[in-house]
This record gives structure tokens, C-alpha cells and sequence, in this order.
């Protein structure tokens, strides 16, 4: 079982970066961020927090599914709140354990569960319409600079 969780069949790769400043603002997006070890991204309203939920990541294959379950033709990625829009790899698959982001690395920590936001975001059922595709949290172990276009690869547990 064990060779069977830790074999991807290929890197994956971040899509889009969004920050959000301040509480009850809109995100916004960037094409590079400093992820600082043991805390956040800089600019986010969480930089400075416990580390834990340093940063937030969302897989791009998920959007097009809580967009038809809550009724949408497409939604945009800041509306979703996470930090990292990332595809080709199985976020879940990383719970647990280490991975690289270009020079930074993290570790999966828990399932980024949707928040009651998400039915002023989504409309009625928007909640519903995201759980189990919210993403994962992660914890920053190694800091460094995160770009639209990087790779992420499984490291380790």
C-alpha cells in the first residue's frame, strides 16, 4: 500500500495565486508571492498566523464540478478563497505529507473544508456544492518565493 501512495504520475503545477489583504476583501491575484516558513504568504490576512493553514490550495480540475453542482457555468477562482489554484496532481493524495513548490516546501496538513461563505459565494447549496472538493491546507516549512507556473511534486512524509 505504501508504494501506492507515494507514486504520482506526474508533477503538478500551479495555475493561479491569489492573496487576500484583510478580512471581508475581495482576493487578489498575483503572479509570484514570498511564502514565509512557519507562517503565510506576504500580503495575506493570514501571514502572520499559527502555520498551520499557511496557505490554502484548491485543485483547477474541481472548479468545473462546483460550478455545475451549484449551478454555474464557471467560477472564478478567487471566489473559492484559497490561495493556490493548482492542477494535474491529487491534492488529497498530499494530506500528510511533504511537498515542493518550486523552492518552497510544505506539508499537507488537513482537508480545507468549505466555510458557510459559500453560500453568498455560490448561491443556496453552495456549501453543499464544494464539500469534499475545498482543497487542503498547508503548512510552510521551507519559505521561499511561489510562481504561477511552478511545479508541485510529492517530497516525502
Amino acid at each position: 500500500m505504501h508504494a501506492l501512495m507515494t507514486r504520482f504520475p506526474r508533477a503538478g503545477e500551479v495555475r493561479w495565486i491569489g492573496l487576500r489583504p484583510a478580512r471581508d476583501v475581495p482576493m487578489r491575484e498575483v503572479g509570484v508571492v514570498e511564502a514565509q516558513a512557519g507562517g503565510g504568504l506576504a500580503g495575506d490576512r493570514y501571514q502572520g498566523g499559527s502555520g498551520k493553514r499557511g496557505i490554502t490550495l484548491i485543485q483547477a480540475e474541481h472548479l468545473p464540478v462546483i460550478a455545475a453542482l451549484s449551478g454555474h457555468a464557471a467560477i472564478a477562482p478567487a471566489t473559492l478563497r484559497r490561495n493556490l489554484v493548482v492542477s494535474g496532481i491529487a491534492l488529497a493524495a498530499l494530506r500528510g505529507n511533504r511537498f515542493r513548490i518550486g523552492d518552497v516546501l510544505l506539508e499537507g496538513t488537513d482537508a480545507c473544508d468549505p466555510c458557510s461563505r459559500m453560500e453568498d459565494a455560490l448561491g443556496p447549496g453552495g456549501y453543499n456544492a464544494m464539500r469534499g472538493m475545498g482543497g487542503l491546507c498547508a503548512r510552510i516549512l521551507e519559505g521561499g518565493a511561489l510562481r504561477v507556473g511552478d511545479a508541485v511534486e510529492w517530497v516525502g512524509t
